[in-house]
């Protein structure tokens, strides 16, 4: 499963140099093609695990790639077209999709399963992302290189002080999202606590209209002012966790943790990739996607081991700390100097 997360990661320097080269809708072609087509491959994995295993982690590698160029690809493009003064508007309002779909989909994949098994459910899974494959088709390319055009390496661009920074910032971020998305369920289930989805419900309504309300906001006084708001707001709502309160607490971390989300993610964003020259925005979007992947693999790994040596209230402390070192690292004047 890990791998699907980590193939992200060791690919997105290539995956980043190929949105920048071939442009974004050829990528998100065949990241969209990859996307419908190994679900289906599931099927033939079949009997005792050990049978399959090798086959089955090529699989799973080629599919994180998929959705890494999908992901870069897209998000590359939206930085295209959106007008300069409302980037984080539009960037905010374009990841409003995707944790639409992150609440949808796994609603969705329970019924299939119930009602028709997990073959049902991975050519449903294909089905769907070759809806998205065919809806993109009309949409016209938003940059094409010119063949004796300069682009620099990834890993020069990386090296950039405002990027670099903001790269750090964003895998910080991950690590703390890490223990949103994989722990506080298990969290709330050793502590007998009802109504686990109030957390997640809170915590994608509040992400959500951080996105609608906060985006033009953002774009009218600089995101570079709302983003240590963001930090410690994400960060308290995984420090609040280590309290007692029962679902209460679950709540109000979600309302916080996912308030702060929906604003840092755009604004970390816009702030990365505001200003840059055209023929290096996929690099931008891929060293800025791929340190939140990073952090999250990375949170994910560590965290557990934390939880299982400490429990969770530590794994909870961790993250928040971590997210709220960020502050260290953020520094504005840095930042626009890129």
């Amino acid at each position: 499963m890990g791998l699907f997360a980590l193939s992200g990661v060791l690919c997105r320097p290539w995956v980043s140099d190929m949105v920048d080269r071939i442009g974004r809708k050829r990528s998100y072609t065949i990241g969209c093609l990859i996307m419908s087509l190994l679900p289906v491959t599931y099927l033939f994995f079949e009997g005792d695990l050990s049978g399959f295993y090798f086959p089955l982690i090529f699989i799973r590698f080629l599919h994180g790639v998929g959705f890494a160029i999908c992901f870069t690809s897209a998000l590359t493009y939206i930085a295209d077209i959106v007008p300069e003064e409302r980037l984080n508007e539009g960037i905010g309002i374009f990841g409003v999709t995707g944790l639409t779909g992150l609440a949808i989909g796994p609603i969705i994949a329970e019924i299939v399963i119930r009602s028709s098994g997990f073959s049902a459910f991975f050519l449903a899974a294909a089905a769907m992302a070759t809806l998205g494959l065919l809806v993109h088709l009309p949409i016209p390319e938003s940059y094409v290189r010119v063949s004796h055009e300069f682009s620099p390496s990834f890993f020069s661009v990386l090296v950039k002080r405002g990027v670099f920074n903001v790269a750090l910032v964003a895998m910080l971020f991950g690590f703390g999202l890490a223990a949103s998305i994989s722990f506080v369920s298990p969290f709330a289930k050793e502590h007998h606590l009802p109504f686990i989805f109030l957390y997640y419900i809170s915590y994608s309504l509040s992400a959500v209209t951080a996105r609608f309300l906060g985006g033009r906001f953002a774009d009218r006084i600089g995101e570079g002012q709302i983003i240590p708001y963001a930090m410690v707001l994400t960060g308290i709502g995984l420090l609040i966790l280590i309290f007692p309160g029962g679902t209460t607490i679950l709540i109000i971390s979600g309302l916080l943790s996912g308030c702060g989300h929906g604003a840092l993610f755009p604004c970390l964003n816009s702030l990365i990739i505001r200003n840059q020259p055209i023929n290096i925005r996929g690099k931008i979007t891929g060293i800025f996607t791929g340190g939140i992947d990073t952090g999250s693999f990375v949170g994910s790994i560590i965290l557990g081991y934390i939880g299982e040596w400490a429990g969770f209230r530590v794994l909870f402390f961790v993250a928040g700390l971590a997210l709220l070192s960020g502050l260290l690292i953020y520094k504005p004047q840095i930042i626009r100097g890129k």
